[in-house]
C-alpha cells in the first residue's frame, strides 16, 4: 500500500499503487511469504534523514545521527552513491522510496523490497531476535527507546553531556554482544552462578560434612563475590551485558568507583537491545542483499516487470548497483543464490539422468548428449512465450495454469501481456524460469565432477528406471532450485552461507582472488586465488559483524576488581591506537581499570629495508601483550603465556585483512 498525503508527492504514490500491488502478487506467486509491506514516497531530504535513523523515523537524541545524516548527503551531493530506497525489519515493514526515482528505479526498488519482506519474515536469525513476539514490533519499540532516553537528556537533575558521554561509550563496544545467542534467551551470569552454587551445595550434602566445615570451605563472602562476577569460568562474549551487570562509574569527586545510577543501566540496556535487533541485519548482509538483487532481476527483467520503455534504465540501475566497487555483497550474495539455484537443479537433473539405462557415474560424461539435454529442459513454448494471443491454447486444468486467472485474462480483465505471470501457478514459473535451460547456464550441468557424480550414485537403487534421457527429463521437479533457495534462507547467515557455498567450483568459475597488504610493497597486493584462501579471508571479513571478537575473561583481574578483556586472536592485529582509545570508554563503563590481552606482530627496521629491497616479505614477530586504561594513561605490559593461549582463535591463522576489520 502506498501511503503519502501531500500534494507534491501525493501524484508519484497514485502512479505506484498498481506496481505495489502486482510486485506483492508475483512474489507471493514465486513461493515467497513476505511481511505485508507499506510504501512511502518521501523527498531527498526525508530519505537521507530516514538512512540517518537506520530507516526508522524516530531515535534516541544523539549527536551520531547528524554525522550520519551529514556523510550521507555529501555522498549524495558527490556522486559517491545514491541511495534508492530503504525498508525496515518489522510488521508490516515500512518501505521509503524517493520522491525523484524514475518509474523503472520504482518499480526496481519495490521488487527489491518484498523480497527483502521475505528475507526478513523467514530468516531464523531475524526470529531470534524479534523478542518473546513472534513477529518484530520495531518501530514501537525505537519510539519508546528515544522517548526514554530524551526523557533523561531532557531532566534538569541529569547533565545532558553526561548522557551524551554514557551513550558515546556505549556505541564504541555496541557489536560486543552475543551474536549467536537471542537476547530473549540469555539468563545473564546470575543464574549460571545460582546453578553453580547450587550444585556445589549438593556436592557438600553428599559428603556429609559439618556446618562448621561448610562454612569454612563455602562461606556468605563468597557466595557474594561470584554473584558480584569476580571471576568468570567461560569469557563472556556479550561483553556489553557483563559491563551493565558489573560495570561502576569513576567518580572524580570521591575518587573511586560508584555504583551506577538507574538511568545509567536504564539506558546501557536499551542500547544492548538496540544492537541485539540490528545484529541479524549485519549478520546476514550478503545473503539478504544477494536474495533481494536475486528476485527484482527475476521480476523486472526475466519477468519484464519493467516496461519496454523502462528497460534500459533498469539494466542501468542494476549494474550500477552490482558493479560499486569493493566487497559488495549485492554483487556476491546474488552470485552465491544463483550458485545455490544451478547446484539444486543439476543434482535433480543428474538424478534423472543416472537413473537412465546405460548412464552411470563412469561414463557419464561419455554417453550424455549435454546439448541435447539442454534442449529438453527448455520450457513448453507455451509457457515460456505466453502473449494475450496464445491465451486460447492454455488448459485451464493444466497444473501450471492459474485457472481463475486465465478465465478473467479471457473476459478482458486482465492485461497478459504486461502480467503473463498472472495466469501460471508457482508451478508454470518454476518451468519458466528453469534456470539450466537459460544460456548463461548451459555449460554448468557437464561441469559437474566424477567425485559429485559417484556419490550421488552410491545409494541409487533403481538405477534403470527410465528407458531414455527424454522420459528421464519429463520428471524433472523445476521447483527444485528455489526450495532449495528457501530451505537456505531460512537457516543460514553469511558466516554459515559463504563456509558451505563458496565450493572450489564457485571460486575457480568467477575468477574470486585474495589481497592483502605488503609490508615490503606499502601497499595491496593480490595475494593468492586458491579457493581456500578466499574462502578464508571471507569467513574472516564476516565473523562477528567483520569486527575483532572482543570477550571478557574476568572481572576481577590480578585481585584488584580490574576488568580484563581478550581479543581472539586470528592472525590479525588490532590498531593499537583504536584499541586505547576503546578501552579509555570502556572504562567510563567499569569504573575501574581495564585491560586488554591481543596479539601484536612487530617488524625490525632492518628486516623490513632488506625485504623491501628483495621484494619479499618481512618475517614479523608475534607479541602477546596486555594494554592496561587506569584512567589516565594506557601501560603496555607483557602478557602471561596462558592467558595468550587462552585468547588464541582456534583453526583460522590468515593473517591479511583490508582496513575496515581493523576495530
Amino acid at each position: 500500500m502506498i501511503h503519502d498525503d501531500r500534494i507534491a508527492t501525493r501524484r508519484v504514490a497514485a502512479e505506484l499503487e498498481e506496481p505495489a500491488e502486482r510486485a506483492g502478487q508475483l512474489a507471493e506467486k514465486l513461493g515467497l511469504r513476505p511481511y505485508p509491506v507499506n510504501y512511502w514516497v518521501v523527498t531527498h531530504e526525508e530519505m537521507n534523514e530516514l538512512i540517518a535513523y537506520d530507516g526508522f523515523q524516530t531515535r534516541y537524541p544523539h549527536w551520531r545521527w547528524g554525522m550520519k545524516y551529514d556523510r550521507q548527503r555529501k555522498q549524495d551531493t558527490f556522486g559517491m552513491g545514491k541511495a534508492f530506497e530503504i525498508v525496515n525489519n518489522d510488521n508490516p515493514c515500512h518501505a521509503f522510496l524517493q520522491e525523484s526515482n524514475t518509474p523503472a528505479d520504482q518499480k526496481a526498488v519495490i521488487t527489491h523490497v518484498e523480497a527483502h519482506a521475505d528475507f526478513f519474515r523467514n530468516n531464523q536469525w531475524f526470529g531470534r531476535f524479534a523478542g518473546e513476539r513472534e513477529d518484530p514490533d520495531a518501530a514501537a519499540m525505537l519510539e519508546q527507546h528515544a522517548e526514554t532516553v530524551g526523557e533523561y537528556a531532557a531532566d534538569p537533575e541529569i547533565d545532558r553531556g553526561e548522557v551524551e558521554r554514557l551513550i558515546d561509550a556505549v556505541l564504541c563496544v555496541e557489536d560486543t554482544i552475543d551474536q549467536h545467542r537471542a537476547l530473549a534467551a540469555e539468563r545473564g551470569d546470575d543464574a549460571e552462578i545460582d546453578e553453580e552454587i547450587a550444585d556445589i551445595e549438593e556436592r557438600l550434602d553428599r559428603l556429609g560434612l559439618s556446618t562448621e566445615v561448610r562454612d569454612q570451605v563455602f562461606d556468605e563472602e563468597w557466595v557474594d563475590e561470584q554473584r558480584e562476577g569476580e571471576g568468570l569460568a567461560e569469557p563472556r562474549p556479550d561483553v556489553l551485558s557483563y559491563l551493565r551487570e558489573h560495570g561502576k562509574r569513576f567518580d572524580d569527586e570521591e575518587g573511586k568507583a560508584v555504583d551506577r545510577e538507574p538511568w545509567m543501566d536504564d539506558v546501557i540496556e536499551i542500547l544492548r537491545r538496540e544492537a541485539y535487533y540490528f545484529a541479524p541485519q549485519k549478520m546476514t548482509k550478503v545473503m539478504n542483499e544477494g536474495w533481494a538483487s536475486f528476485h527484482e532481476s527475476l521480476m523486472m527483467g526475466d519477468e519484464r516487470f519493467a516496461g519496454d520503455d523502462e528497460f534500459l534504465t533498469y539494466a542501468d540501475h542494476m549494474s550500477r548497483v552490482l558493479d560499486s566497487s569493493g566487497l559488495n555483497p549485492y554483487s556476491l550474495g546474488l552470485a552465491i543464490w544463483q550458485y545455490v539455484e544451478n547446484s539444486a537443479n543439476r543434482r535433480e537433473v543428474v538424478d534423472r539422468l543416472l537413473r537412465v539405462e546405460g548412464v552411470t557415474w563412469r561414463n557419464f560424461h561419455d554417453v550424455v548428449d549435454f546439448e541435447t539435454v539442454a534442449d529438453l529442459l527448455e520450457p513448453d513454448p507455451e509457457i515460456a512465450g505466453l502473449t494475450a494471443d496464445s491465451l486460447d491454447r492454455l488448459d485451464p486444468d493444466d497444473p501450471r495454469v492459474d485457472a481463475d486467472a486465465l478465465a478473467r485474462a479471457r473476459e478482458g480483465d486482465l492485461d497478459v501481456d504486461a502480467y503473463p505471470w498472472a495466469v501460471l501457478t508457482y508451478e508454470g514459473l518454476c518451468e519458466r524460469h528453469f534456470s539450466l535451460a537459460k544460456p548463461a547456464n548451459r555449460g554448468f550441468l557437464e561441469r559437474i565432477d566424477r567425485t559429485e557424480l559417484e556419490r550421488r550414485a552410491r545409494y541409487m537403487f533403481d538405477d534403470e528406471r527410465y528407458p531414455d534421457v527424454e522420459s528421464a527429463l519429463a520428471d524433472v521437479d523445476y521447483g527444485a532450485g528455489w526450495e532449495r533457495m528457501r530451505e537456505v534462507r531460512e537457516s543460514h547467515n553469511d558466516v554459515t552461507f559463504i563456509d558451505e557455498f563458496l565450493t572450489e567450483e564457485f571460486v575457480v568459475e568467477g575468477n574470486y582472488f585474495t589481497y592483502e597488504y605488503s609490508e615490503a610493497a606499502e601497499g595491496y597486493r593480490v595475494a593468492s586465488t586458491d579457493p581456500d584462501d578466499v574462502k578464508r579471508k571471507l569467513l574472516l571479513r564476516f565473523t562477528n559483524f567483520g569486527k575483532p571478537t572482543i570477550a571478557a575473561y574476568d572481572g576481577n583481574y590480578a585481585n584488584r576488581g580490574e576488568l580484563l578483556l581478550g581479543h581472539r586472536y586470528n592472525g590479525v592485529a588490532l590498531d593499537l591506537e583504536q584499541a586505547k582509545q576503546t578501552l579509555e570508554r570502556v572504562f567510563e563503563l567499569w569504573g575501574r581499570p581495564v585491560n586488554l590481552a591481543t596479539v601484536v606482530t612487530e617488524y625490525d627496521d632492518h628486516e623490513l629495508e632488506v625485504a623491501r629491497r628483495r621484494g619479499r616479505e618481512p618475517t614479523g614477530e608475534e607479541t602477546a601483550i596486555r594494554l592496561r586504561y587506569d584512567g589516565d594513561s594506557v601501560e603496555r605490559h607483557a602478557l602471561e603465556p596462558e592467558l595468550a593461549e587462552r585468547i588464541a582463535a582456534d583453526d583460522v591463522d590468515y593473517d591479511t585483512k583490508p582496513d575496515e576489520w581493523l576495530a
